[in-house]
């Protein structure tokens, strides 16, 4: 398979190897001073984008456009999901997103939501999240710790929104999640849910050593997408593997 990377960071790179180790093949390594273009990206059978929050969408249209399979690993374009899904139609074509595409961080994902309906029957336990990660992160809190909340909200009746004291959406109405966003070098990724009440606590972790957790899991997307039309996320793969 001839995967094109869109963006050539940290992530890009451990991409390039995990892919080069599962018998792949780099078709095009996309980056501010190398774009998208028809020619370099002629060749590729499937993308995957870990590259910017301001230059993402960009990115997906051109995917779209150019019939590309896509596998979305940067965040902040929710917001226009709506229209990418109507144009991976229009298009006939195929897209995978998520905040996170590791395999253990996506099991992590549903142990959350299972906790979050066992809690909800508790109203003495009070939910809050703390999320770190390395320095250059650039969104606060992160697209992982946004899909945590989601699925705290969606299964915890007692819960409606979240809010982080260190990014853009500062306060919110209650009964609100509090995430705190901490940023420490050299941080792969910690991000922690607490119930805490006046008798006790109790919490679940999930720590991320390396990148590889994150490569693996978006090769993994790649080689799954192929022949495939519509829009998916990482259940849609996770439910494959079992």
């Amino acid at each position: 398979m001839k995967i094109a990377l869109v963006g050539y960071g940290k992530m890009g790179k451990e991409i390039e190897k995990i892919a080069l180790e599962r018998g792949h093949t780099i078709s095009a390594k996309i980056t501010s001073k190398n774009p998208m273009t028809d020619d370099n990206m002629s060749d590729s059978d499937v993308a995957i984008d870990f590259s910017t929050p301001g230059t993402v969408l960009d990115n997906i249209h051109f995917l779209l456009d150019h019939k590309i399979p896509s596998v979305i690993g940067t965040t902040g374009w929710n917001d226009h999901l709506s229209n990418v899904a109507q144009k991976v139609d229009n298009q006939d074509t195929s897209l995978i997103y998520a905040s996170n595409f590791s395999l253990g961080v996506n099991l992590f994902f549903q142990l959350n939501k299972q906790l979050a309906k066992l809690m909800s029957n508790y109203s003495d336990y009070e939910v809050s999240m703390e999320e770190i990660h390395h320095t250059e992160k650039l969104d606060a809190p992160s697209g992982t710790a946004i899909t945590l909340a989601e699925g705290i909200i969606e299964n915890h009746p007692n819960v409606s929104n979240w809010y982080c004291p260190q990014g853009e959406k500062t306060e919110a109405n209650s009964p609100a999640i509090q995430i705190d966003a901490i940023r420490e070098k050299d941080v792969k990724g910690t991000h922690t849910i607490t119930y805490s009440s006046e008798i006790d606590t109790i919490r679940i972790e999930h720590e991320a050593h390396n990148r590889k957790g994150f490569a693996l899991g978006a090769v993994i997307a790649a080689e799954w997408i192929i022949n495939k039309k519509g829009v998916f996320t990482m259940q849609d793969v996770l439910a494959d593997q079992q």
